[in-house]
């Protein structure tokens, strides 16, 4: 018989054991009226057995007790055969009938929560161990691989549909069945993921032979960097410090890939900083970025470093985007758009006037995404053909501790604290990266060229007069002189750059011929 053409039958009996038990009594409520015998574990069959509901012990079907703490109890020929067993198979019906095996016709697992588990920092080992589920991805691997006959459900999102076909049909589809199975196998290689890269991580391998990924989708896209290509927007499970993937967003038109790209590398900028920061974003490049001690002061500041680029673009806040801030934005006598925003939290008064501004505050998406910050373990992959580049993350650090002043002038404590800054943001830069800054404001940024000098022609022609008594920072060091003679020509009076050209004295002799301050921090930044 072909299995393909496996009709679907009512069902007879059902496993459950779970350990996220969120809907699980209305789900063994409606199998138990649609006449569906109840077999349960532990911690689940109290749960229903409290609801009222009949419910048979695992034991009672396997003659053997749970034993070793429970370590041991679905793993037994009584449960396992039961579920593997194809019904189109004459010998397998046979041997189920010769030896007085029952069939299970569904299993609803969900697992140990290892992954909840290595998210608290106060998880001892024991319990992380103690939370490797053995049993659970058993049986799910097995229901799933006779999907033509058992249905495996491992997840409580899945509850509604289930149920809303079992009222329809008293059955599951071999549709359903077949894509319940695909979740089931993602699932535990997900599960297998999160243990093995765990474990790698414990014995301290950083890039281990193997790398695992897995990640939930969170939503289809309408498409890609162009509409001619499809996208998805996916999550990493229960990260350590989440970002813009656990985001949540207020309203507003769907997000774009676009969008998310450039709202990643707005958050990425402001949690470089401690003061009230604000950053603009366009194009995946800072085109403003300003500090202040006030909210709404930074975003001033930010937004007018470039207003004809920050048009349309992301802004990224450090802080929660007030009522004040808000009515900075909403400033109807200016003529500014806004795409997206991303802030650890806006206030509910914040929320109305924003997307109550005329024209464009229906559309604005506004982005709560927690903390700023990151964790040291993150990294940054990166595909290419074939394969994947990995790399730990440039994560924020005080690169001033191995700084030094290579000119006979050295910086002024305005210049210093410009030039800290200046640095900062401009590592969030595409490389060629040149960034101009006065005052805690950005003024001039230079992205992404072949030729450094020209990043920094582009960096003061933005500056324009704010340029005189600004700094420079560059991400990498200045192979020629020609980039400090633009500088100093456009009124730089103090430089931040990595140092480490055969060249560096030419462009050191040149500060000193203009009377500029250059600074060596002896780390590059190159952001591709």
């Amino acid at each position: 018989m072909n299995r393909a053409m496996t009709m679907s039958r009512p069902l007879s009996r059902a496993l459950l054991s779970v350990s996220d038990k969120s809907g699980l009594v209305e789900l063994a409520r409606e199998l138990h009226l649609l006449g569906v015998e109840l077999v349960s574990t532990g911690g689940t069959k109290r749960a229903l057995a409290e609801a009222g509901l009949p419910i048979r012990d695992v034991s009672d079907v396997t003659g053997f007790p749970e034993v070793l703490d429970g370590r041991v109890k679905t793993l037994h020929p009584r449960i396992h055969a039961g579920i593997l067993a194809i019904r189109a198979n004459p010998r397998h019906q046979a041997t189920m009938a010769e030896l007085d095996l029952p069939l299970f016709d569904l299993v609803v697992v969900n697992l140990y929560p290892f992954e909840e588990t290595i998210a608290r920092p106060e998880a001892t080992p024991e319990e992380i161990i103690e939370n490797i589920d053995i049993g659970g991805p058993a049986l799910i691997r097995a229901a799933a691989k006779n999907f033509h006959d058992v249905a495996v459900v491992t997840d409580p999102s899945q509850y509604p549909d289930i149920i809303a076909e079992l009222r329809t049909a008293r059955s599951l589809s071999l549709e359903t069945r077949q894509r319940l199975a695909a979740r089931a196998f993602a699932r535990t290689a997900s599960y297998d993921a999160a243990i093995a890269n765990f474990m790698q991580r414990t014995n301290g391998e950083q890039f281990p032979q193997t790398f695992l990924l897995s990640l939930d989708r969170r939503q289809v896209l309408r498409y890609g960097e162009n509409p001619h290509q499809a996208a998805a927007w996916y999550a990493e499970r229960r990260p350590k410090h989440p970002g813009i993937a656990q985001a949540t967003v207020l309203g507003g038109k769907e997000l774009s890939y676009n969008n998310v790209l450039d709202l990643d590398s707005a958050w990425a900028l402001v949690a470089e900083f401690s003061e009230p920061a604000c950053v603009v974003i366009k194009h995946n490049n800072p085109c403003g970025a300003a500090i202040a001690p006030q909210l709404p002061d930074a975003f001033e500041r930010a937004y007018e470093g470039d207003p004809m680029s920050a048009f349309g673009g992301i802004l990224g806040f450090n802080r929660e985007v007030d009522e004040a801030t808000a009515e900075r934005i909403t400033d109807s006598s200016r003529q500014r758009f806004i795409e997206c925003m991303v802030a650890p939290s806006f206030s509910e008064t914040a929320v109305r006037l924003l997307t109550e501004r005329p024209k464009w505050g229906k559309n604005l998406r506004l982005v709560a995404a927690g903390s700023p910050g990151h964790h040291p373990d993150e990294i940054d992959l990166r595909r290419i053909s074939g394969g994947m580049l990995v790399q730990s993350r440039d994560l924020p650090r005080d690169d001033w501790g191995q700084a030094r002043c290579v000119t006979r002038r050295s910086p002024t404590a305005v210049e210093d604290a410009d030039l800290r800054f200046a640095w900062r943001v401009c590592k969030h830069v595409k490389s060629n990266a040149i960034v101009v800054a006065r005052d805690g404001q950005v003024v001039g940024v230079g992205a992404g060229q072949m030729s450094r000098v020209d990043a920094v022609r582009i960096a003061v022609q933005k500056a324009g007069e704010r340029a005189r008594g600004a700094v420079l920072a560059s991400d990498a060091f200045f192979p020629f002189a020609d980039n400090v003679e633009e500088a100093a020509a456009a009124g730089v009076t103090a430089i931040v750059q990595p140092g480490g050209s055969v060249r560096d004295a030419d462009s050191i002799n040149a500060c000193d011929r203009h009377g500029l301050a250059m600074i060596f921090t002896s780390v590059r930044h190159f952001r591709h």
